[in-house]
């Protein structure tokens, strides 16, 4: 599996501690934003939402207007082997 370094942050993150969430407005546009625990947060692209849940390593809640995504048991096994050079 090859992940990009924008997905490898953002698994590093969510195991972290680290909140990744969709926010999504009525116009219906979505915005994927990665909230740290010290209330900053930053935007997280949606080719990288959308490949870390296809390989099944992050999962929704699906709530609206704000659904958040969290780790799978593979997504936590993923960080946890990682050599800090391959996921």
């Amino acid at each position: 599996m090859r992940l990009s370094a924008e997905a490898r942050q953002v698994l590093q993150a969510l195991a972290g501690g680290s909140f990744l969430k969709s926010h999504r407005y009525l116009d219906g546009s979505k915005v994927y934003r990665l909230h740290n625990l010290s209330g900053q947060s930053r935007p997280v692209s949606r080719a990288t939402v959308d490949a870390l849940v296809r390989h099944g390593l992050v999962i929704s809640n699906q709530k609206f207007p704000a659904a958040t995504y969290m780790l799978t048991d593979r997504g936590r096994a993923i960080v946890q082997n990682y050599d800090g050079e391959h996921f």
